[in-house]
C-alpha cells in the first residue's frame, strides 16, 4: 500500500527537536519492548536494571550525534532555499521577430548570412511544436545608451547613417571591414537583435521565466568597440552582459561561445575584466582559420585584473565531434564556472560546428549541443540565455536550435548515436588550456604527487592516432523526443517501516528514515508533482537473477522464527539485525525498484526515485551484509535487461559513503553494467573493510575495466571533491560508455551531518550530481535509497535530488574550498588505473610538445578578399595570418598581444574546514583551531617540531611552468597564503595517542554494528586521524556540540588525589585500556558505554554526576545529559595549566578546567564522536 499521508508524530518531533533517531511510536515497536527485556544476557554484557536499559545505553551517544549533526545542519542549511518551487520561475522565453529578416546582401545573393536562416529555424520549431511551448516575447530596439555599454558613440552614429546610404555607399563602407555587408535595414535589425537579448535578460533576472533563447540576426560576437567584423555590427552578448551588471546589479557573468569561429570582439571587450568569464571553443588550426589571431589561442588568458578570465579552447583540426566538445566542458568549463559562480550565463550560440556546415567542417550533432545546453543549465541557478550567432547549413542550423530549445524546455537530452572519445588533437588542446589556467583557478591546482604521477605515465597506448582523410559531412541522425505522461515516478510503501531492530531502538537504520523523507517531499509539494507508483514485492525470479536460492530461502525462513532465533540468525552476518518482517520489507524494497524500472522503460515516466528500505548495495549473492538483505539496485538492473530482452547498457553510480561490495561482486564479470562507486576506503579500514573497494579493483574477465572505485582515504569529503570526481572521472567514462539506463545507489551518509560518514556533501551538491547524470541515457535515471542516518540530512538531500529530477535548476552552489589534496590523489589514482580502458581519461598535462611560445604564427596582413563573404570560414595558408580585421576602420583594440605574462606560482591551497568565527566565539576551543595549516607560500615552512602528518598532510604545490603563468591572480579566485599553524589540541592529541598506541581490540559487546562504527576501533581512529596516518585527508574532522554554560552539579567535583591522574589507567572492572572516563567525585576509572558500560553502572549505583573523558578531555554530566562549559574559574584557578603541553602532561583537573573554561566541546578526531 502506498502511503502519502503526513505523520503527526514526525511533525511534533521535528518541531520539538527531539532525538531524530528515536523509533516511530507505533504499536509494532511497543509490542516488542517487553520481549527485549526477557532476552538472555550476552556474554560479557552487564545485567540490565530495567527493561528499557537498552534504550538508556544508546541515549547519550545518539543524543550527542544528534546534537552535533543538527547543529552542523542548522548552520549549513541557513542559506539553502528549502521551498524553491514557490520561487523558482518556470518557462522558456523565446524572441523571434520577422522584422529581423528585412535585410540581406544587396550585391551577392549567395552570401551565407541571409534571411533563409531564420526561415529554416521557424519551420523546424513549428514542425516540432516548440513555438507554442515557449513564452513569446516581443523584440525591442536597444537604445543608444545601452549599445554604448560596449560600443563607441561615434561608431554607433556611423552605423545609424547607413539607413540613408545607397547600395554603392553601403558597399564602399562594408569593404573597409572584414567579412561584412550592409543594407539600409542592417542598423535597425542589429538594434532589434541586441534589444531582443536585453528583453530576455530582463525576463530571466526579473523571474518572469527560467531561461530563454533569442533567435536573431545579424550575429554579434565578432563586433568590437568601434569595428564591424565577421557579419556582426553590434555585440549582443557583450551588451547584454554589461546591461545585466548595470541594471540588475549582477556581479559575475559567464559568456560561453560555442560558435565555430572565435568571438574576438567579445574577448577584447572583457579581457581585462574579472567580472566576466569568457569561454570560447572554436576552430583555430594554428591560426590558419578565420579570424587568424594569435589572441584566439589557448595561451591568451586575459590581461591585468582580467588574467585567467579568458579561456580559449582551440581546435587544430576539422571533424571535431560531440565527445571533444563535451570533454572540454567537463574538464575546463564546468570546474572553472563552479569556482567563478556566475549569476547569469549568456551563450553565443553559433551552430556552424554541426555536421554539414560548410564553414565549420566539424562533426558535432544536434544531440551534442543538447548535452552542452544541459550542462550549462546547472549553473547560475538555471539563469541561461542563448543568443543565436552563426550556422550556415540550414538543416543543421534548424535542428541544432531545436535541440537546444528542447533542452531549455526540460526535455531529456537525446542519446549520442556515436559518442566516441576525444581525439588526440582535442586532448592536446584541452591539456594546454589546463596548463595555462592552473595558476589562476584553485580547482586546477594539483599536489606535487598528483602532477608527478600524471606526468610520468607511460604506455597504455595513450597516443593512439586516428586515420585522417578528406572530411566527409555525415548524415545527421533523426532525433526523437519522448512524449511523457509524467516526468518523475515515486515509489514508497509505509509497510517497509515494519523492519526494525528488536533490541536497539536507536540503531541508525531506523524506520523513520523513509518516513521523514516522504514527509519532507510532501511538505515541499514535491510528492504531488511526481507520479505515485504502487510498490510490489520482487518475485523469486527477479531475486534469483542476483541471489542464490539458498539465500532467498534462508531469509524467507526468518518470517517464522522466534525472537531469540532471529537474534542468533542476525549474528551470523556482518552488521545485520533481523525481525519477523525483514524478509517482506526487503522483498518489497527490491520489487519497488523493479516497478520503477518498468515505468521508466515503458515511457510511463522519464525518471524516478524509490524511497525504500532496508538498503541493498552490501548484499552479496548468498549473504546479507551491512544492513542489506537483497541488492535492490542489482535486482533492478537485471530486471531492466530482462524487460528489454537484451544486455541493456546500464550505469550504476553508487555515491553511498560505504563501498557497495555486493553490487561490485554481482557485476564484476559483466561488461554490460558499468559500476562506479565513490566511497570512504581509509586504506581498507572503513566498512566493509578489506581491499574490495580499492581503486585497483577493476572487474574480472570480460568485465575488466567496468568496475571503477574512487576510494576516499579520510573524512570531510564535500561538494568540491565529489564534483571534481564527476568532472574528471565519472562523467567522462559515463559518456564514453553511453548507458541506456542509469541507476543510482543513492545513499546519503556522505551528507553533511551524517554520524557515520563524517563527510560534508550538501543537499545542493547532491542536486548538482543528479543534474549532471540526467544528461545520460536519454534522461532515464532512477535513484534508489541506500544509506543515510541523519534524518534531516537524508530528507533535505533526497528533496534536492527530486527537484533536479523534476527539472528544477540546481541551486547555486558555493564552494568554500578547493578539492582536498587527498581527494585529488584518490581521483588521480583511479584515473591512472583506468586510462588503459577508457580513452576519455587521457586528458592530462602535456609537456615537451607545443608550448605557449611554440605557436609559430606569422602576423601580417593579407589582401582584402574580393568577396567579403568568403573570408569568414576560409582556411588561410600557413604563415599568412591576419592579426585583425583589415581596412580603414581597424580599431586598436582588435590588435592584442596574446603572449601571457611570465611568472612562477608558488601558491598552495588554503583549506578552511571549520567555521572560524564560531571557533573564536568558543574562545579558541581545544581541538578546533583555525585550519590554516594547508596554506603556505614562498619560503613558509612547517614547524620542525611537528611532522607534516601531524598538521594534516600539508603539501606545497609545484610551480607551473613560467611560460604559462602570471604573477597576478584573479581577484575573485585568490590563492592567498597563510602562516602554518598547529593547534595545541593536535600536539596534545599526538602525545596522548603515543601512550595509547598499543591498545587491544575492544571485547565483544553491544555496540553499533560495523558499518555504523566506521569499520575501525577507537584507537585506530585516533591513531590514524590524530597522528597522521591519514595525512592526505588534509585536516582532522572535529565534532562540535553546544554545551551547557553552567551545571548545578559542579559542586560534586572533589579535589584531585595527591597522587595525580594517570590517563593510561585501564578500566577498574574489565581492564579495557581505551575509551575510559574518570569520575570527578571519587576519581575511579571505568570504561565507556561502548566498551562494557562500567562507568554508566558506576553512575547508576552511586549517583556521581560528572565524568571526564581520558580520550578527549570532555566533561559529561549524567544528570543534565549534556556536556558542560563552565566559565567561573575562581574555584579551580590554582589548577589551571600554563601551556598546552602542561595540559597534555597533567591532564586531570587541569585539563578539565581548561575544557570547562575554554572549549565546551568534544575534540576527539574519529569517525563517530565519543560519548560517555
Amino acid at each position: 500500500m502506498t502511503s502519502t499521508g503526513q505523520d503527526s508524530t514526525t511533525t511534533r518531533q521535528r518541531r520539538s527537536r527531539h532525538n531524530p533517531h528515536s523509533p516511530p511510536h507505533d504499536s509494532s515497536v511497543t509490542s516488542v519492548r517487553p520481549q527485549t527485556s526477557k532476552r538472555g544476557v550476552k556474554k560479557g554484557a552487564v545485567l540490565r536494571s530495567s527493561p528499557n536499559l537498552a534504550e538508556v545505553k544508546k541515549k547519550g551517544r545518539m543524543k550527542k550525534l544528534s546534537q552535533a549533526a543538527e547543529q552542523d545542519l542548522v548552520v549549513g542549511l541557513q542559506g539553502l532555499d528549502l521551498n524553491r518551487e514557490a520561487r523558482t520561475p518556470s518557462g522558456t522565453g523565446l524572441v523571434f521577430d520577422e522584422q529581423l529578416n528585412e535585410f540581406h546582401c544587396l550585391w551577392d545573393d549567395s552570401f551565407p548570412e541571409g534571411p533563409e536562416r531564420l526561415h529554416a529555424i521557424k519551420e523546424q520549431l513549428i514542425q516540432e511544436g516548440l513555438l507554442d511551448r515557449c513564452v513569446s516575447f516581443q523584440a525591442r530596439f536597444a537604445e543608444k545608451e545601452e549599445l554604448m555599454l560596449v560600443h563607441s558613440l561615434e561608431y554607433i552614429d556611423l552605423m545609424e547613417t547607413t539607413q540613408y546610404m545607397n547600395e554603392g555607399e553601403l558597399r564602399v563602407l562594408a569593404d573597409t571591414y572584414d567579412s561584412v555587408y550592409l543594407h539600409p535595414n542592417s542598423y535597425t535589425c542589429a538594434c532589434l537583435a541586441s534589444g531582443s537579448v536585453l528583453r530576455l535578460v530582463d525576463a530571466v533576472l526579473g523571474a518572469e521565466i527560467r531561461n530563454g533563447m533569442a533567435i536573431i540576426r545579424p550575429p554579434g560576437h565578432h563586433a568590437q568597440h568601434s569595428l564591424m567584423d565577421g557579419y556582426c555590427m553590434f555585440n549582443h552578448v557583450a551588451v547584454a552582459a554589461r546591461y545585466a551588471q548595470q541594471k540588475h546589479d549582477i556581479q559575475r557573468v559567464l559568456i560561453v561561445d560555442w560558435d565555430v569561429h572565435h568571438g574576438q570582439g567579445t574577448q577584447f571587450t572583457f579581457d581585462q575584466d574579472p567580472s566576466v568569464l569568457y569561454f570560447s571553443i572554436h576552430r583555430y588550426e594554428q591560426g590558419r582559420f578565420w579570424p587568424h589571431l594569435t589572441a584566439s589561442n589557448w595561451s591568451t588568458t586575459g590581461f591585468g585584473q582580467g588574467q585567467g578570465y579568458t579561456i580559449n579552447v582551440p581546435w587544430n583540426q576539422v571533424g571535431m565531434r560531440d565527445a571533444d566538445y563535451i570533454t572540454a566542458f567537463l574538464h575546463v568549463l564546468l570546474p572553472v564556472s563552479l569556482e567563478f559562480q556566475p549569476q547569469l550565463v549568456l551563450v553565443a550560440a553559433g551552430f556552424d560546428a554541426l555536421q554539414g556546415d560548410p564553414k565549420g567542417e566539424m562533426a558535432a550533432t544536434p544531440a551534442g549541443f543538447a548535452q552542452l545546453t544541459h550542462l550549462l543549465m546547472g549553473l547560475a541557478g538555471g539563469k541561461l540565455i542563448l543568443s543565436l550567432e552563426g550556422g550556415y547549413n540550414l538543416r543543421s542550423l534548424a535542428e541544432g536550435v531545436s535541440a537546444s530549445l528542447h533542452t531549455l524546455l526540460g526535455d531529456p537530452c537525446p542519446m549520442l548515436e556515436f559518442p566516441g572519445t576525444p581525439c588526440p588533437s582535442a586532448q592536446a588542446s584541452i591539456s594546454y588550456v589546463l596548463e595555462a589556467l592552473e595558476p589562476f583557478w584553485k580547482v586546477f591546482v594539483r599536489s606535487a604527487e598528483t602532477l608527478e604521477e600524471e606526468d610520468t605515465v607511460e604506455g597504455d597506448n595513450v597516443e593512439e592516432k586516428e586515420e585522417e582523410g578528406p572530411w566527409q559531412p555525415p548524415e545527421l541522425p533523426i532525433l526523437t523526443w519522448p512524449v511523457l505522461q509524467a516526468r518523475t515516478g515515486l515509489v514508497y510503501d509505509q509497510q517497509m517501516m515494519d523492519h526494525y531492530n528488536l533490541w536497539d531502538n536507536h540503531h541508525p537504520e531506523t524506520p523513520q528514515r523513509i518516513q521523514r523523507i516522504m514527509h519532507r517531499l510532501e511538505e515541499l509539494g514535491l510528492a504531488g508533482r511526481c507520479l505515485a507508483l504502487p510498490a510490489r514485492p520482487a518475485t523469486d525470479a527477479e531475486l534469483l537473477a542476483c541471489h542464490s536460492a539458498e539465500h532467498v530461502d534462508r531469509l524467507r525462513a526468518t518470517e517464522k522464527m522466534k525472537i531469540r532465533e532471529l537474534h542468533r540468525e542476525g549474528a551470523n552476518y556482518d552488521s545485520i539485525y533481523i525481525c519477523p518482517s525483514t524478509f517482506t520489507c526487503a522483498q518489497l524494497a527490491a520489487g519497488a525498484a523493479c516497478r520503477l524500472v518498468e515505468a521508466v522503460l515503458a515511457g510511463e515516466v522519464l525518471n524516478g526515485i524509490a524511497v525504500v528500505r532496508p538498503p541493498g548495495h552490501h548484499a552479496e549473492r548468498d549473504a546479507a551484509c551491512g544492513f542489506c538483505f537483497f541488492n535492490s539496485v542489482a535486482v533492478a538492473a537485471r530486471h531492466a535487461q530482462a524487460v528489454s530482452g537484451r544486455a541493456l547498457r546500464i550505469l550504476i553510480v553508487d555515491w553511498d559513503v560505504h563501498h557497495g561490495n555486493g553490487t561490485q561482486h554481482i557485476f564484476e564479470e559483466d561488461p554490460s553494467v558499468l559500476y562506479i562507486s565513490l566511497h570512504r576506503y581509509d586504506h581498507g579500514t572503513f566498512f566493509p573493510m578489506g581491499d574490495e573497494g580499492a581503486s585497483s579493483q577493476i572487474g574480472q574477465a570480460a568485465g575488466t575495466g567496468f568496475t571503477v572505485n574512487v576510494a576516499w582515504n579520510g573524512p570531510r569529503l564535500g561538494d568540491a571533491d565529489y564534483l571534481v570526481a564527476w568532472h574528471r572521472l565519472v562523467l567522462p567514462i559515463a559518456y564514453e560508455f553511453n548507458p541506456e539506463l542509469v541507476l543510482v545507489s543513492a545513499g546519503f551518509d556522505a551528507a553533511r551531518g551524517d554520524p557515520l560518514g563524517s563527510c560534508q556533501v550538501s543537499p545542493e551538491g547532491y542536486a548538482h550530481l543528479t543534474h549532471l547524470l540526467m544528461g545520460l541515457a536519454n534522461g532515464r535515471i532512477i535513484l534508489i535509497l541506500e544509506g543515510g542516518y541523519n534524518l534531516t540530512s537524508i530528507s533535505e538531500s533526497m528533496a534536492a535530488c527530486t527537484h533536479s529530477l523534476l527539472g528544477d535548476p540546481p541551486p547555486l552552489l558555493t564552494l568554500l574550498r578547493p578539492p582536498l589534496s587527498g581527494a585529488l590523489a584518490s581521483v588521480t589514482e583511479t584515473i591512472q588505473v583506468h586510462r588503459r580502458y577508457w580513452c576519455s581519461l587521457r586528458v592530462t598535462k602535456v609537456k615537451g610538445k607545443e608550448g605557449p611560445s611554440s605557436s609559430k604564427l606569422i602576423t601580417k596582413k593579407a589582401p582584402q578578399p574580393a568577396n567579403p563573404g568568403s573570408a569568414k570560414g576560409m582556411t588561410m595558408p600557413e604563415g599568412n595570418i591576419l592579426e585583425a580585421g583589415t581596412g580603414k576602420a581597424t580599431s586598436a583594440t582588435s590588435v592584442k598581444e596574446s603572449t601571457p605574462r611570465q611568472t612562477t606560482s608558488e601558491t598552495a591551497v588554503m583549506e578552511l574546514t571549520q567555521d572560524q568565527s564560531s571557533e573564536t566565539a568558543m574562545g579558541g576551543a581545544a581541538g578546533l583551531n583555525q585550519a590554516t595549516s594547508e596554506a603556505a607560500t614562498g619560503d613558509a615552512t612547517l614547524d620542525q617540531t611537528t611532522s607534516e602528518e601531524a598538521v594534516g598532510g600539508a603539501e606545497l604545490v609545484q610551480s607551473p611552468p613560467a611560460s604559462c603563468a602570471d604573477s597576478q591572480t584573479p581577484p575573485a579566485s585568490p590563492m592567498q597564503g597563510a602562516t602554518t599553524q598547529i593547534s595545541p589540541s593536535k600536539l596534545t592529541g599526538n602525545l596522548r595517542t603515543l601512550e595509547l598506541d598499543k591498545a587491544q581490540e575492544p571485547p565483544e559487546e553491544e555496540e553499533l554494528l560495523g558499518e555504523a562504527a566506521g569499520g575501525q576501533d577507537m584507537n585506530e581512529s585516533v591513531l590514524m586521524q590524530v597522528t597522521g596516518d591519514h595525512a592526505d585527508t588534509d585536516q582532522a574532522m572535529f565534532y562540535a556540540v553546544t554545551p551547557l554554560p553552567w551545571c548545578p552539579h559542579l559542586v560534586a567535583v572533589c579535589p584531585v588525589p595527591e597522587a595525580g591522574l594517570d590517563v593510561t589507567q585501564p578500566c577498574q572492572d574489565c581492564g579495557a585500556p581505551q575509551e575510559n572516563w574518570v569520575c570527578l567525585s571519587c576519581y575511579q576509572v571505568y570504561c565507556s558505554r561502548y566498551i562494557n558500560a562500567h562507568m554508566l553502572q558506576h553512575h547508576e549505583g552511586l549517583g556521581h554526576p560528572l565524568v571526564l573523558s581520558y580520550a578527549d578531555l570532555s566533561t559529561w554530566c549524567y544528570h543534565c545529559q549534556a556536556y558542560v562549559h563552565h566559565e567561573d574559574r575562581t574555584q579551580l584557578s590554582p589548577m589551571l595549566p600554563k601551556s598546552p603541553l602542561e595540559a597534555a602532561q597533567a591532564p586531570g583537573p587541569q585539563a578539565l578546567t581548561k575544557h570547562l573554561a575554554k572549549s565546551g566541546h568534544s575534540g576527539q578526531k574519529s569517525d563517530t564522536p565519543p560519548t560517555q
